[in-house]
């Protein structure tokens, strides 16, 4: 992966121009987990529901804009044309997992969904093949010198877009009409309808801004790391689902610490220890926190649409 060329033969000293360094690494790379972290969010939070399709969603992001970019298409129209494909195979995934479901047994729509992530991945990997592509980002690896640190100006950039992102997201939930008729439906979509909400378009809306969410995450991703593959939402939706858990369920900002933690501890495991290790240590601290602090981080005992 990637990140393996983050590894570094120091000591762990936090006055240590590489743990700076590292530390820096691994906030830029947590805000990519935590736009998938978000995506999960919405979904569990709003409509009880886990769309194993966002992994695949956040995979459609990177690989088309990369397609686009190959084919000569400019930054902008490829990472417009990026998120247009996302947008429409996330709400493909809500009219055939969850509208037309919604009646059906409760497991049902999950094995729909990870069907829909099964088969977007393979209809990635007969036309890219299974070999990881150089991503042609048009940032190159464009960086600064800041002291002893070097900034990758493709990850700070990324990094703060996702904060904005977030943060607008928080604000759609808790000030818009939108957002109000969100927290309904998470109370009650009878209740909800009954009161007006057009439950059928604000579903529809969250899995578009879940699917937006995990599409600009998986664009950010090969433009930091210069590379994608048909299985790169794998691993990212798993340390997004920890992050999701770790913050808090149901909580938008508790999602984005949990990523940033998990993010920060993935990269300095590989920098200090080496990459095997980071599995251990990342989901080890995991059930360590959850064991006493079974919420979450920033977990209450407030409802989940209160959280938000």
């Amino acid at each position: 992966m990637a990140l393996a060329e983050m590894k570094h033969e120091a000591f762990l000293k936090i006055g240590d121009p590489v743990f700076a360094q590292q530390l820096m690494n691994g906030l830029m790379l947590g805000g990519i987990y935590a736009l998938v972290a978000v995506s999960f969010t919405l979904t569990i939070g709003i409509l009880n529901f886990l769309n194993f399709s966002i992994p695949a969603l956040f995979m459609l992001g990177g690989v088309v804009s990369c397609a686009l970019l190959a084919a000569g298409v400019p930054a902008v129209g490829a990472a417009a044309g990026a998120l247009a494909a996302t947008g429409l195979a996330s709400l493909l995934v809500e009219r055939c997992t969850f509208r037309w479901l919604s009646t059906s047994d409760p497991h049902i729509p999950l094995v729909s969904s990870l069907g829909f992530l099964i088969f977007f991945e393979n209809l990635v990997l007969v036309y890219f093949g299974s070999d990881a592509v150089g991503y042609p980002s048009p940032f190159a690896r464009a960086s600064v010198k800041v002291s002893d640190l070097t900034v990758s100006l493709p990850q700070t950039g990324g990094f703060l877009l996702a904060l904005v992102l977030v943060a607008l997201c928080y604000v759609l939930l808790k000030y818009t009409k939108l957002g109000r008729g969100l927290r309904s439906i998470a109370e009650s979509p009878a209740i909800a309808e009954m009161l007006g909400v057009k439950v059928g378009w604000t579903v529809s809306s969250v899995y578009l801004v879940s699917g937006l969410l995990a599409g600009i995450g998986g664009i950010l991703f090969g433009i930091s790391y210069l590379q994608v593959s048909w299985d790169m939402g794998s691993e990212v939706a798993l340390k997004g689902v920890s992050a999701m858990v770790l913050g808090g369920m149901g909580n938008v900002w508790g999602a984005v610490l949990g990523a940033l933690i998990i993010a920060v501890i993935e990269v300095m495991t590989i920098a200090y220890l080496n990459s095997e290790a980071v599995n251990v240590f990342v989901y080890g601290l995991l059930l360590v926190i959850i064991a006493f602090c079974p919420r979450g981080l920033l977990g209450d005992r407030v409802k989940m649409a209160e959280r938000m």
